[in-house]
């Protein structure tokens, strides 16, 4: 039965549909292509997601070579949650993005883009749902290479910079998983996951593991963005086209911080990363330190999609604070919160991306007063930001409500005042978006014109899809039973208790 294979589906859908965008090459009909794909893999993903939840853990050997001699597939809890996720957003953002493209990206580059946007599926599904460490590593790659060509893709020559500067860091970052990989391996002899973390419990103490624990940790860091090993990140989201800032805010950095989590607790132990290498300690700090510098960098930014950047490089600092609380609340606020923060970056990207179809431009000064000739596109952006502040009944407060309880549950009283200020600050450069959207206006708007020359409405094929997901972003913030319970057992499982 085909649903047998559903694990292996997930990486060949989108991998076999790639090259099949370059040989048609003719727009429409590639568009169509990817946009078939992305369902497909996300029907794949709920059926996986749904297996898990009725049946536990999936395991698929791949060429029938069963492990550690051949390749696996394992979708427990945790990764079907984050297939679901990453499938998702791709599905909504293809969806939206056939203008978006056309206007950002040259002609003769389109087909060469969707199959790169198809290549970039492929590997960030390859990297959470193998069993095994190397293919992480391969995968990774992938991910990483077409992700380059998507950020240079765009007309705009300082993508080339931000792609080049994000080829220099992700290469180091790639480089230290696989020595972290490597190192592993020879004190190991296995490369299967599940295999590895039987066997690693034996050379723990050795310098070997210490060092590969250290590689792995930074290499995982530096891919996902994590202060100070964040500078590849602003540029990239504000240069690439604006389809692109939004594909990648919505998924990569949340697949790299699963893949941090699925080392540190599956292979390495909770015991020897936190407890041994008190590594809780560092994330704690630099999550602080990520949350407060990249929300006070977003509130000096005039182009909205830096500041939208700056505020990313702030969302991943909450997720990691929660995975340094060592707590199952606390993995469960940075599991809910990988949910969650794909929501809303990706609606505000989206919102975004609108306002550049509109104005070739998204620097606040050339957007004064859009929000009366674009009402539904700053509707959905004003939404999308107050998710992103925490806001009651939006998923931006679920995430953040959990996080101050399990920092409360260690009576640690400064640290939910923290995530309180951060919230704050969140508030000062949104409101300084919705203050120029709103309430500024230019010389134009004071000359008669007509009510159909100011109203410059994004087309419905953009405007449907951010409603979908802005409307996401209410319904899981009202009823959050669903999420909230899946978060709680992935929590429980990272923790040892399945």
């Amino acid at each position: 039965m085909i649903s047998q294979h559903l694990p292996v589906l997930q990486v060949v859908v989108p991998l076999l549909f790639a090259p099949i965008c370059v040989l048609l090459r003719r727009h429409n009909l590639v568009w169509g292509v990817v946009l078939l794909s992305c369902w497909a893999s996300f029907v794949i993903a709920t059926l996986l997601l749904q297996q898990v939840l009725t049946g536990g853990e999936i395991i698929y050997a791949i060429g029938g070579w069963e492990a550690p001699w051949g390749i696996e597939y394992r979708v427990d809890i945790l990764n079907s949650f984050v297939l679901l996720i990453i499938t998702g957003i791709a599905s909504i953002v293809i969806t939206f993005a056939r203008e978006s493209v056309h206007k950002e990206i040259s002609e003769d580059r389109i087909y060469l883009f969707y199959t790169a946007f198809l290549l970039h599926l492929t590997g960030l599904c390859g990297v959470v749902i193998t069993g095994d460490a190397f293919n992480i590593f391969v995968f990774v790659e992938i991910a990483s290479l077409s992700s380059y060509a998507m950020i240079s893709a765009g007309r705009d020559r300082r993508a080339l910079l931000a792609a080049f500067r994000y080829l220099i860091l992700g290469t180091v970052g790639a480089t230290f998983i696989l020595i972290g990989i490597g190192l592993m391996y020879v004190m190991t002899g296995t490369l299967n996951i599940a295999d590895m973390a039987d066997r690693i419990r034996d050379v723990q103490d050795t310098r070997t593991i210490v060092s590969a624990f250290a590689f792995f940790t930074v290499g995982v860091c530096i891919k996902f963005g994590l202060f100070p090993l964040h500078y590849w990140l602003p540029n990239a989201y504000t240069y690439a086209p604006s389809i692109v800032s939004a594909f990648l805010s919505g998924t990569t950095s949340k697949v790299f911080i699963y893949v941090l989590l699925r080392f540190l607790f599956t292979i390495f132990g909770a015991e020897y990363a936190f407890d041994t290498m008190h590594l809780d300690i560092i994330l704690m700090v630099a999550a602080l330190l990520a949350i407060f510098s990249g929300s006070i960098a977003a509130i000096y930014q005039d182009n909205i999609k830096k500041m939208l950047a700056y505020s990313s490089i702030a969302q991943i600092g909450y997720m990691v604070l929660g995975i340094s609380l060592v707590s199952v609340t606390g993995l469960m606020a940075s599991i809910l919160h990988l949910f969650n923060h794909a929501l809303i970056k990706t609606a505000l990207f989206m919102s975004v991306a609108c306002f550049f179809f509109r104005f070739d431009s998204v620097s606040l000064k050339d957007l004064k007063g859009v929000g009366r000739q674009m009402p539904w596109t700053t509707m959905a952006f004003v939404i999308g930001g107050l998710s992103l502040i925490g806001i009651p009944m939006t998923v931006g407060f679920i995430s953040k409500w959990y996080l101050i309880v399990a920092a409360l549950e260690k009576d640690w009283w400064w640290m939910a005042a923290l995530i309180l200020l951060g919230s704050i600050l969140a508030v000062v450069y949104i409101w300084k978006v919705i203050e120029v959207i709103y309430f500024q206006s230019t010389e134009a708007d004071s000359q008669p014109v007509t009510e159909a020359v100011k109203f410059q409405e994004a087309p419905l094929s953009m405007l449907i899809p951010v409603w979908v997901i802005i409307f996401a972003n209410i319904y899981f913030g009202v009823n959050a039973s669903w999420v909230t319970d899946i978060s709680q057992q992935a929590a429980v499982y990272l923790m040892g208790g399945q």
